[in-house]
């Protein structure tokens, strides 16, 4: 299986995407270039995060214009696999590809520190080979991650099982206190509804070895590639 990890001006965890599939070694990777039209090839698309044209208008607002986010567009509706990480998620939703918006975190404050997450859906290509009632832990870094959904948006959410990852605490319990940014029902991650796109705030990319502090980004990743091992 083949990564391609897409660089916009601005990204700043492209080369820790790209380490991180050296790392899990799940495949092979490339980086490709946001002026680019070709995604070489590429079986899954990473949206890495960062700051993409310097977050100007909205985070995600202009990375949407690239020319590169019309062949992930055509590629995802074939079915092909996307992840969007913290600004990729933030791209994701800009382009339509996912539902919802981002809004300033609560309190207005660039956010970075660890935090668990309890994986809601472990059914999905993202998240198969999570194991069941662990929290993952995974750093957070973003001043745009409170994200929020109109009710009838957040119903169809809930109905086709589509919220992946909620903050949580260590046990894995959903509460206030570990909300890190005021999203709706404590959201860190989605995914649509054919299911081969995820959008996700943490990041499990900074999680893929011990010296890290964690190793739970392996599971996303391994997830990823599981079918076609099996």
């Amino acid at each position: 299986m083949k990564f391609g990890v897409v660089i916009f001006p601005g990204s700043n965890c492209d080369f820790d995407s790209y380490q991180a599939i050296k790392t899990t070694a799940v495949g092979d990777v490339c980086y490709l270039w946001h002026g680019s039209t070709s995604l070489n090839g590429c079986n899954v698309i990473i949206l890495p995060g960062g700051f993409s044209y310097g977050d100007y208008l909205r985070s995600g607002a202009i990375a949407r214009f690239s020319p590169i986010m019309r062949a992930v567009v055509d590629f995802a509706k074939k079915g092909g696999l996307v992840i969007g990480i913290c600004n990729g998620f933030q791209v994701l939703l800009e382009v339509g590809l996912l539902v919802g918006a981002m809004r300033k975190n609560l309190g207005m404050r660039f956010v970075c520190k660890d935090v668990y997450l309890k994986v809601e859906n472990n059914r999905t290509r993202f998240t198969r080979k999570c194991p069941d009632g662990k929290a993952l832990r995974m750093p957070i870094a973003h001043a745009e991650g409170n994200y929020f959904a109109d009710e009838e948006t957040l119903k169809m959410l809930h109905d086709e099982n589509r919220i992946v990852f909620r903050y949580c605490d260590k046990k894995g319990d959903i509460n206030p206190e570990n909300n890190p940014n005021g999203a709706l029902e404590n959201i860190a991650g989605i995914i649509n509804k054919e299911g081969n796109v995820l959008g996700m705030m943490p990041h499990p990319e900074r999680a893929c070895e011990r010296i890290l502090g964690s190793e739970d980004g392996r599971f996303i990743f391994e997830s990823i590639v599981a079918e076609r091992v099996e």
